[in-house]
């Protein structure tokens, strides 16, 4: 909440007979809510989902980032922002003293206190593999690591193990097995989920890239080939999604831990 003092004076007036139980609960949500012009962050999500806001940088200002930043980090350690520009990254990191840019990634952590600068450093009971097809899907699967790393999950990356060398995959089976949850990036036809998924007995999120030529339509084709997968344990996030499936991943991961 942004004020506690405010909403304990709200609840003094509730028991006092002033607000009636439902004009406490607006005004206690209203209370939750920091607005600055047209930047309204929310402040008590991590209360209601566990995890604080993200911002999404494409398209802000480097200001507007600040502005939502500075007042996500009153109520948080660490803080993510994704889809983030150089220059973007260049201001809101000159206004905090701990940053970790990740230009592959395109994604921007901020915190109050020190913080592990590799992503893979993290460490957690339940650990994630996040799998490319090709090196070329790399930027959506680092996007993934570092929403994982931001969510305390343990990662590893395992890259460039697709279908037109399918002995590069059943190399990598053992350590897949071990993950909690698998993030599956693939661009082209997408084909690399379904055989992974018939390895592994736990949860594979796939996610598609627009990696692809013409007929791969942007990462729709890669999209509607992951949706038709016939491997049962297969789920599918949105096109270059990697924070989405980082996110779900890491969901599952913390789940599993306690």
């Amino acid at each position: 909440m942004s004020d506690p003092n405010a909403i304990e004076q709200l609840i003094h007036r509730y028991e006092s007979g002033e607000l009636s139980s439902l004009e406490l609960g607006q005004k206690i949500l209203l209370a939750s809510i920091a607005s600055d012009g047209n930047i309204t962050p929310d402040l008590d999500r991590r209360t209601r989902t566990g995890y604080p806001e993200v911002i999404y940088g494409a398209g802000k200002s480097p200001g507007a980032i600040l502005a939502v930043a500075e007042a996500l980090l009153r109520t948080t350690e660490q803080i993510l922002v994704t889809r983030v520009s150089p220059e973007q990254a260049r201001v809101v990191s000159e206004a905090f003293p701990w940053c970790r840019w990740n230009h592959i990634a395109r994604t921007l952590r901020i915190a109050n206190t020190a913080m592990p600068v590799d992503p893979f450093l993290v460490e957690s009971k339940a650990v994630v593999s996040v799998v490319t097809a090709g090196t070329t899907d790399e930027p959506v699967a680092m996007e993934a690591c570092e929403t994982l790393a931001w969510m305390g999950v343990a990662s590893r990356i395992i890259q460039d193990v697709g279908v037109a060398g399918p002995y590069r995959l059943l190399a990598r089976v053992p350590e897949l097995r071990a993950s909690t949850v698998v993030v599956c990036v693939a661009g082209m036809e997408a084909a690399l989920p379904s055989a992974l998924a018939g390895h592994v007995a736990c949860p594979v999120i796939a996610v598609p890239t627009s990696v692809g030529y013409g007929a791969n339509m942007g990462g729709i084709a890669a999209l509607l080939s992951m949706l038709n997968s016939c491997a049962a344990n297969v789920t599918v996030v949105n096109i270059d999604a990697g924070f989405k499936g980082g996110y779900i991943a890491g969901l599952i991961a913390n789940m599993a831990s306690t």
